[in-house]
């Protein structure tokens, strides 16, 4: 049978887009938060060599692309564990949804093979793994709410938050993420920026020194938007941190800081291609939902509610509408522990 593991999802509370970095990357700045959705896997190792991937759905690769198996390659390396790595996933959450999926299942993975392989690895290797896979791969080393920055592998735990229902919707299309990003670029007229961000790369060989244009460019298409949600989060976890009285502190803290306006980037890339999205959040609102939000690159929308009546009458009234939807809540970092093993 293996051990079994369960691999949840997370969404994202706001995202902003950077600067384009001269590795390729962008500049990212997110609060990740996971949810009561999951998809299992199970790991078994038996004599042999090599890594297989078993899985029912035609949509998840079985080879090396598939975010498992370099995790899964490393660890075995790193534990200097021998033997045939079979890997079975029950998909439930949306292959490209913008969910997290893929990148739950990597370290839902690495954590099913240490327990039964009966070894670990030490924390520091394990985040350095997990960054090495994937941009978002790390925060599910984490789990419950958490700030992520860099290219979105940076991430550190916020204060446990109070259990926040929600609804889930995921439309039936699948975006790739590095295309959501290359038409983010298009949109925002990366190319130049890419530019300037390598030219400002003083004291490098062959560096050039930027121009003042080439810093104005850079500035407005990333730092200063960057600097604006960043703003929006140091006021909410000045005012979480603080322990000053704070009106409505009774409300959830997730829905104090959705209203301080934060926005998904992707948004302005993904509603223009796909308008059937930007009618999801319409929805979503008319169902109750105080907020709601594209999560990651998309496709999959969510919307924050009140209560878990609220939750499951909206999830309802959308699946009325021809939506898939699913009522569920956050997990916080000890729910979130507590139940992968479970």
């Amino acid at each position: 049978m293996g051990v079994k593991v369960r691999s949840f999802a997370k969404i994202n509370v706001g995202l902003r887009i950077g600067a384009a970095r001269a590795d390729g990357f962008h500049e990212l700045l997110t609060v990740y938060q996971t949810i009561d959705l999951h998809d299992v896997i199970r790991v078994s190792v038996q004599r042999g060599s090599g890594i297989e991937i078993r899985c029912e759905d035609p949509r998840v690769p079985k080879d090396e692309s598939n975010t498992c198996f370099p995790i899964v390659e490393e660890a075995m390396r790193m534990l200097r564990a021998k033997g045939r790595v079979i890997i079975e996933i029950e998909k439930n959450l949306p292959v490209q949804g913008g969910l997290g999926g893929a990148s739950s299942n990597a370290v839902a993975a690495m954590l099913a093979l240490e327990r039964a392989l009966r070894k670990s690895l030490p924390n520091a290797e394990r985040f350095r793994i997990a960054a090495k896979v994937g941009s978002d791969v790390p925060l599910f080393l984490v789990g419950g709410t958490v700030l992520g920055v860099g290219r979105g592998e940076q991430v550190y735990p916020l204060e446990d938050l109070p259990v926040l229902h929600c609804v889930v919707v995921t439309p039936p299309v699948g975006i790739s993420t590095p295309r959501a990003f290359a038409q983010w670029d298009r949109l925002r007229g990366a190319g130049t920026v890419v530019r300037a961000a390598k030219r400002s790369l003083v004291g490098q060989p062959g560096a050039a020194v930027p121009t003042k244009s080439d810093s104005k460019l850079t500035v407005d298409s990333g730092s200063a938007r960057m600097g604006g949600l960043g703003c929006e989060l140091s006021a909410w976890l000045s005012e979480r941190y603080s322990g000053a009285p704070v009106r409505g502190r009774a409300e959830n803290p997730l829905l104090a800081l959705v209203r301080a306006g934060i926005e998904n980037d992707f948004e302005q890339v993904v509603f223009p291609e796909y308008p059937e999205l930007r009618e999801v959040k319409r929805a979503l609102v008319r169902a109750g939902a105080k907020y709601a939000s594209l999560s990651g690159s998309g496709s999959a929308m969510y919307g924050l509610v009140r209560s878990r009546a609220a939750a499951t009458g909206a999830a309802t009234r959308l699946r009325k509408q021809g939506w898939t939807a699913q009522a569920t809540a956050t997990l916080t970092r000890a729910q979130y522990w507590r139940r992968i093993f479970d």
